[in-house]
């Protein structure tokens, strides 16, 4: 068997983020608990910077939605070949026959400009919730996958522990297999366990070091001279006077970001159903028009232009194209919140049988394991019990303690994926 310092040691080849102020070629450790994971992953992670970036640019979108468009200025000159005046060609306002200079603005329909920047907010909302939904599935994935390397690792410290017994057990078989006491199968069967045991030890070794690869991209791919150390503690599991579906329900429609982000939708698509019915009515353009003769301004024109909405065929289209668009965002709404809602009651459901078995575990299995392999050594030592019955024994034993560690470990992901539907730590 490989020595354990070496398996925890292989465990550790996961890099993070290089704090301020440590030397580039400095090894530097992070984690040992999730929560520093996920600070570094906050503060690290690319993806979740990307969708940092996309919210705030959405959100300077906002005023520019409802800004009045640019105003347009237009120069013409008259008589550029001064035709009139029988002189030469010129591109000069002042040497030709006239010119006039045009200042023109564009006004939208009374409530276009707001209704255009309520959208833009909404849709700066949704954005808030797309990145807030992100880091929420990264933070989901950090915890399950911290658990689960928590697992791999408290796995193989067990195993260790069952080789030492088997060694054991072995002395024991050869001792009395040399007195004659017992039959040389005895023996044979302990090096078929062990052999047994070295292969879920490989197993397991490889699932640690997967575990450690995912946790490396997890957190944004870092630099290889940052460690991550093994994990030493799982989270406390929270009451279950904590774990009230009525209660969590009313903080999962409060703060999850993926409802958040459908209700940002569902708004934005109603005002640009409101501005689809306001483009009914038509947009104004006022303007005024200075005459240059020569060097002085001779004359000045006033300008009021108006666009005709005749196209009513046209317009009837995309009010009912908005009002689809708007249906569709309510109906995506309820759809996620029943989703929402069938997650956290399997979560919940899920989060509650483990408890149960791990106090089945830890108050009945595991000492009356205990207990039998211990009576099962004792009958063996003496005579009174052949060898099978202490491999079942220690079989049993075995089973119940990766029971608990995998249990254990469940209640952390099933605890992972209530607080990314609630939208925040329980």
């Amino acid at each position: 068997m490989r020595p354990l310092p070496l398996l925890v040691a292989a465990a550790l080849a996961v890099a993070g983020g290089l704090p301020a102020g440590a030397r580039a070629d400095a090894e530097v450790l992070i984690g040992g608990n999730v929560e520093s994971l996920l600070d570094f992953a906050r503060a690290q992670h690319p993806e979740f910077a990307a969708l940092r970036l996309e919210a705030a640019a959405a959100e300077e979108r906002v005023a520019p939605a409802g800004a009045l468009p640019d105003p347009m200025l237009r120069a013409e000159l008259r008589d550029v070949t001064n035709a009139m005046n029988g002189g030469a060609p010129n591109l000069l306002p002042a040497r030709v026959g006239g010119a006039k200079y045009t200042l023109t603005q564009t006004l939208p329909w009374f409530g276009k400009r707001d209704l255009r920047r309520a959208a833009a907010a909404a849709d700066a909302d949704a954005a808030a919730g797309r990145a807030r939904a992100g880091w929420l599935d990264l933070a989901t994935r950090i915890k399950q996958t911290y658990a689960q390397h928590h697992v791999h690792l408290h796995t193989l410290r067990l195993l260790g522990e069952d080789l030492d017994l088997l060694r054991r057990l072995g002395d024991i078989a050869r001792t009395r297999y040399a007195n004659g006491l017992a039959p040389q199968q005895d023996a044979l069967r302990v090096l078929t366990e062990r052999a047994q045991l070295h292969g879920e030890l490989a197993m397991f070794e490889g699932e640690s070091a997967q575990a450690s690869a995912r946790m490396r991209s997890l957190l944004g791919r870092p630099p290889l001279h940052v460690k991550l150390r093994p994990p030493e503690q799982l989270r406390p599991v929270p009451p279950a006077a904590a774990l009230d579906f009525v209660a969590l329900e009313t903080r999962l429609r409060a703060n999850n970001p993926q409802l958040a982000q459908e209700a940002a939708r569902s708004v934005a698509a109603d005002q640009e159903r409101a501005l689809a019915y306001r483009n009914r009515y038509p947009d104004v353009t006022l303007g005024i028009a200075p005459l240059q003769t020569r060097n002085r301004v001779a004359e000045w024109e006033l300008m009021f232009e108006v666009n005709i909405p005749l196209q009513q065929e046209s317009r009837r289209a995309q009010e009912r194209a908005a009002e689809r668009m708007f249906e569709a965002a309510e109906l995506r709404r309820d759809a996620a919140l029943n989703q929402a809602l069938a997650e956290l009651g399997a979560a919940l459901a899920g989060l509650d049988a483990t408890r149960r078995v791990e106090t089945l575990l830890t108050a009945n299995v595991l000492p009356q394991a205990e207990v039998s392999l211990q009576a099962a050594l004792a009958g063996y030592e003496t005579g009174k019990l052949d060898f099978a019955a202490v491999l079942d024994a220690q079989r049993q034993i075995r089973r119940a303690r990766l029971d608990l560690v995998k249990v254990r470990g469940d209640q952390q992901v099933r605890l992972a994926e209530v607080e990314r539907l609630i939208g925040e730590e329980l």
